[in-house]
């Protein structure tokens, strides 16, 4: 379970979170959703104390500071320098980190572990590729396979779907339905309202302030959407027809 209680950001003088308090009960997929300048990946951070913040969240009774071994965390690909000579297997390996000592020799039951999560996400015949070499839904699919290695409860994704091909994002939305099955909660930050009730059993909908939180067919309807949205909401409907 992740509960947040009162949790502020600020940068400077801008308020960009305002007293957040939720309750995510797992395993669930739950969906962040929100206009631009909204504070979702800021929410994330702030969860993860990424960045400065005040209030509290716990994990499963307990301060998140001292879970970080329960928790993944793949931030946003934007973020990330693709040109880092790292093999793509390497890179799933350190997902391996936090569960070896210091120094310690990575045995074959570890490499199988690699082998096996990239092999789950389509990714196997590229494990000796340097990560330079692939496309945005391909590198997406190996930060998931990092994921899988680590065997963290909680899963915190910052806009995974962004500038993929669809077929690495049904590849992806399949495995973490899977993890949702064997327990794991996944908190993904998402913009592409269209796909929602399909992806998320849970939706938090987010504007700076929490306008609302829950199931997703009883929280994702239109009265919160324009209350999450304003004037945004329909300019999206628009762009539509």
């Amino acid at each position: 379970m992740i509960k947040t209680k009162d949790l502020s950001v600020s940068y400077h003088t801008v308020l960009a979170l305002n007293a957040i308090n939720v309750t995510i009960q797992g395993p669930t997929i739950t969906g962040i959703l929100g206009p631009n300048g909204a504070g979702k990946s800021t929410l994330l951070k702030a969860m993860l104390h990424i960045i400065d913040h005040k209030g509290q969240t716990m994990l499963d009774g307990k301060d998140i500071r001292k879970q970080r071994n329960k928790i993944a965390y793949v931030e946003q690909k934007a973020a990330i320098d693709f040109n880092f000579p790292i093999k793509v297997k390497e890179c799933v390996s350190l997902g391996l980190y936090p569960k070896i000592s210091l120094f310690q020799r990575f045995k074959e039951q570890d490499w199988s572990k690699v082998a096996r999560a990239l092999e789950i996400v389509g990714m196997l015949e590229y494990a000796d590729k340097q990560i330079s070499e692939l496309s945005g839904g391909q590198f997406q699919r190996v930060l998931i396979a990092r994921c899988l290695v680590q065997e963290a409860d909680y899963i915190f994704l910052d806009e995974p779907f962004v500038g993929i091909d669809s077929v690495s994002e049904a590849i992806i939305m399949t495995t973490l339905r899977n993890l949702e099955k064997l327990g794991k909660t996944i908190l993904i930050v998402h913009h592409d309202l269209s796909k929602v009730k399909n992806y998320f059993d849970q939706v938090l909908l987010l504007n700076r302030e929490l306008i609302a939180f829950g199931e997703t067919s009883q929280t994702f309807t239109k009265e919160h959407l324009q209350a999450t949205y304003g004037e945004n909401l329909i300019l999206m409907e628009e762009d539509k027809k």
